[in-house]
């Protein structure tokens, strides 16, 4: 291990910066104390931050920062605020280039806590929270009394908001979890990821993962068995668990490949897409793809959830999100339909006119513009009720599998589920040298 380099080490105030390494990962990490003034930023802070972050765009690194600040400091009045607008700034330059993960190990809180919303990658601990209006100013403007925790600690920003990628209990814990992100990532956007050392041969058949599946199509199941059966063995890092739980992501590695995982989660709302699934998959796959982490999609998805309130809220800006991001990515990407994928829906989870790469299916699959039931009484509204259920047989029968997409070339192979590791591993394999020519312009207009 190469010794800390320290910036800016005679500056006053309660950042500190150096370039060290974390797990065995060089990086550039920043520490604000606490323990002074409740780490309020004063303007050299925020400047110490801004070099910081500079000097990871610089020497290509990832850029790690453990936080606990008040906010700007009060003492220096528009100066304080100066700073740590400058820190944004920095930050953003980063995006994209290299890795940006915030640790919160106490408050984060104004100003300074939209620092975490800038951050490719956030950890919180069990002690942290961040809010940019605080418990008094909401009791202020609306009479509700609540607790710092209440308002924005963790527990709020795992489930609710999304803000936290990973909780953890203590400083320890996070050190321990940003040197597990930084194994699946590459240093900067230059770098391919790092092959892992892994034992799990790329072949392995994985019978067990067809019992997974419940024989009903309107069962539920953990898509994280499959995930975990097929990738490397222990090697899955979910990111955001409890936030759109309707929606898995998180990292793993396919014969020591690292990838980025998005799947549909039947236990939650049957798996169905709303806001909050659209926006936390359009977040990890625009990250997966600055990185160049492959991407791998499981889909059983009966479609976007219906809904008044999801409509008013935006459910087709929120909604294109995903979509958008899928577009452009240009890594390599494999798709795998276990069951369900119809409709607009199918479309979004990586199709192959969506520029998949290798679309598989399982024979479960069901690949169709809508279920029986929707399509019967659609097509066959005026029928005697009593008709339906036939007709709804004969309606899985003839479009509810894969074959016909495969016919029409939107799946590339239909496999069987013990092979899915096999047929992945294979995919990344000869996948691993892909390159496109990105059209030039000065950059995209995601909807947001």
């Amino acid at each position: 291990m190469s010794a800390p380099v320290k910036l800016r080490a005679r500056v006053p105030g309660t950042v500190s910066a150096e370039i060290a390494e974390i797990g065995g990962h060089r990086a550039v990490v920043i520490r604000s104390d606490g323990s002074e003034r409740q780490g309020a930023l004063a303007q050299t802070d925020g400047e110490t931050i801004a070099i910081a972050a500079r000097a990871a765009l610089q020497e290509r690194l990832p850029f790690v920062g453990f936080l606990a600040s008040s906010g700007a400091d009060v003492h220096e009045g528009m100066a304080a605020l100066h700073g740590w607008g400058v820190a944004a700034r920095a930050m953003v330059d980063c995006s994209g280039v290299v890795p940006t993960i915030l640790v919160t190990t106490g408050p984060a809180v104004s100003g300074p806590a939209l620092l975490l919303g800038i951050a490719d990658l956030v950890v919180m601990t069990a002690d942290a929270y961040a809010f940019v209006s605080g418990p008094r100013m909401v009791r202020a403007f609306t009479g509700v009394p609540i607790t710092s925790a209440d308002l924005g600690g963790p527990g709020v920003h795992a489930r609710q908001s999304g803000v936290a990628s990973v909780v953890v209990p203590d400083t320890d814990a996070a050190s321990a979890v940003i040197a597990d992100l930084l194994a699946f990532l590459p240093p900067n956007n230059d770098d391919e990821p790092p092959l892992m050392r892994v034992d799990d041969p790329a072949d392995r058949a994985v019978p067990e993962v067809a019992g997974i599946l419940p024989r009903s199509s309107t069962g539920s199941y953990d898509v994280r068995e499959v995930i975990e059966c097929v990738t490397d063995e222990a090697s899955f890092l979910e990111i955001r668990p409890g936030w759109a739980a309707n929606l898995v992501t998180g990292f793993a590695s396919l014969g020591g490949r690292p990838v980025g995982i998005v799947a549909n989660q039947p236990m939650t709302v049957a798996g169905t897409l709303d806001i909050p699934a659209s926006q936390k998959g359009a977040r990890f796959v625009a990250f997966c793809d600055a990185f160049n982490l492959p991407l791998v999609t499981f889909v059983d998805t009966p479609g976007f959830y219906p809904g008044k309130d999801l409509e008013w809220r935006g459910m087709i800006r929120k909604g294109a999100q995903l979509a958008f991001a899928y577009a452009r990515a240009s890594v390599p990407r494999v798709s795998v339909t276990l069951r369900k994928s119809y409709g607009g829906a199918y479309i979004v989870m990586d199709s192959r006119r969506m520029g998949s790469d290798v679309a598989l299916a399982w024979p479960s699959a069901e690949i169709a513009v809508m279920g029986a039931r929707g399509a019967v009484e659609i097509l066959h509204r005026r029928s005697d009720p009593t008709e339906r259920p036939s007709l709804e047989r004969d309606y899985e029968e003839l479009y509810l599998n894969p074959y016909v997409a495969a016919g029409r070339g939107l799946v590339d192979a239909v496999i069987e589920p013990a092979d899915t590791r096999a047929e992945l591993c294979a995919a990344m394999a000869a996948l691993c040298t892909k390159r496109e020519r990105l059209a030039p312009r000065a950059h995209d207009n995601q909807p947001l």
